[in-house]
């Protein structure tokens, strides 16, 4: 079956040029995930997790890499998608997965993110833990437009995918 050929940049020239703000305020962001007390593998599982809620070959290609990177066992690489099911994450892991998948996907019936689920990620992690968990996902909500509309290469560093 032939597929379509991977275009050679991103829909969107590079926004620094444009934005010149805009390396302040993701280099900020990404510090602070950096000197979380959240473990950086649990902040990685949660990246992978949103880049496959979000359909983002871009997210699920460069966050598989990262965890590779970083020594993760392709088993919990794998496991990401069927967390729920799967019995290779702990009960950390797990809240913070969840997290992800009610602040990505819509509640039609309720809050996204209720007093239970939020009592039980307390459980896992204190006040300074919970708001590492926020931030993270901070992180990957500011970056969830440049992935979907701006449509980086898959595989590529940042400042080769962009068109001129």
């Amino acid at each position: 079956m032939d597929t379509p050929a991977t275009p050679a940049r991103s829909r969107m020239p590079n926004p620094l040029p444009l934005l010149p703000g805009m390396a302040d305020l993701a280099g900020g962001l990404h510090a602070m995930v950096e000197e979380s007390s959240v473990p950086r593998s649990t902040v990685r599982l949660m990246e992978l997790r949103a880049g496959q809620i979000l359909g983002s070959t871009y997210f699920a290609v460069r966050d598989s890499a990262n965890l590779r990177a970083a020594g993760e066992r392709a088993e919990r690489i794998a496991a990401v998608a069927t967390w729920r099911t799967a019995s290779c994450f702990t009960d950390a892991e797990r809240v913070a997965l969840e997290l992800v998948e009610a602040v990505l996907s819509p509640n039609p019936i309720g809050e996204r993110v209720p007093d239970e689920m939020h009592a039980r990620a307390a459980a896992h992690y204190d006040d300074k833990g919970l708001w590492d968990l926020v931030m993270a996902l901070a992180h990957i909500g500011f970056f969830t437009p440049v992935a979907l509309i701006a449509k980086p290469i898959p595989g590529m560093p940042p400042g080769q995918n962009y068109s001129e």
